[in-house]
């Protein structure tokens, strides 16, 4: 049984969305019964998501490079380099919009105790904010994604409406040149998009594995980034890319 469901979860990854139609010509030794049990205990675990007629790769779904869960763990040192860059750009007594992501958690996880206000779109963000007593923290409103265990989408749209921030510290999901910052899903995009049309200053996380990857809704160029805050290993192009933009690299 294990193993067919590692193939199953095998096949969706490798199409991106698999109909069930797709699911009985590749297992036809396979009752329809069997497969809908398994493609319901799969969702279940997080490995694929259930859609009408089939199912689709988490990957697809969220717009990110796996399980919130599953990326902590990835680039620990990295993240934790970034976090600590990022940290000294931060200024009492302001305003930050804080993104979602596992490097904006790690990020949130060193944040010090000081008076200002955190709006975020991560639940894990906001875990992590809560243990400070001195910044009034708001997790914004919109659907929830339980799978990057964020929040976006029309109402979380609504939720930013009227406000104005200092800085905008966004997660980052790929950039390449062609698409420049991009991610995975339309509605956070949008949000990206307008907490950049909000935001003082957009303050790019990214390690370096996120150059030359390629994701579907273009969030915005260099152009629109004033930092990029790094691990240190960029690649020359990028930062030549950078530099042409007159965006400053940490």
């Amino acid at each position: 049984m294990e193993e067919r469901r590692n193939a199953i979860v095998d096949l969706v990854n490798a199409m991106g969305t698999v109909a069930f139609r797709q699911l009985k010509e590749a297992f036809p030794n396979v009752s329809e019964m069997t497969l809908r049990t398994d493609l319901k205990a799969l969702d279940a675990e997080g490995r694929i998501v259930r859609i009408h007629g089939g199912a689709r790769s988490v990957e697809q779904i969220i717009g990110t490079d796996g399980l919130l869960s599953t990326r902590s763990g990835k680039n620990a040192e990295a993240k934790a380099l970034i976090a600590s860059k990022a940290l000294k750009l931060v200024r009492p007594n302001t305003t930050v919009f804080l993104d979602s992501g596992s490097t904006a958690t790690s990020f949130a996880s060193a944040m010090a105790d000081e008076k200002m206000l955190i709006f975020t779109s991560g639940l894990t963000c906001a875990a992590e904010l809560a243990r400070l007593e001195h910044p009034e923290v708001y997790l914004i409103g919109g659907k929830l994604n339980r799978y990057s265990m964020s929040v976006n989408g029309s109402q979380s749209l609504d939720a930013i409406q009227d406000l104005a921030f200092d800085q905008y510290f966004m997660g980052v999901t790929g950039y390449s040149p062609r698409t420049g910052f991009a991610c995975g899903a339309s509605e956070e995009a949008g949000l990206k998009r307008a907490c950049i049309e909000r935001a003082d200053e957009v303050i790019a996380l990214m390690d370096t594995s996120k150059v030359g990857t390629r994701s579907t809704f273009s969030v915005c160029g260099l152009d629109q980034i004033d930092i990029v805050v790094s691990d240190g290993g960029l690649p020359r192009e990028f930062l030549q890319a950078c530099a042409n933009n007159g965006v400053e690299v940490l």
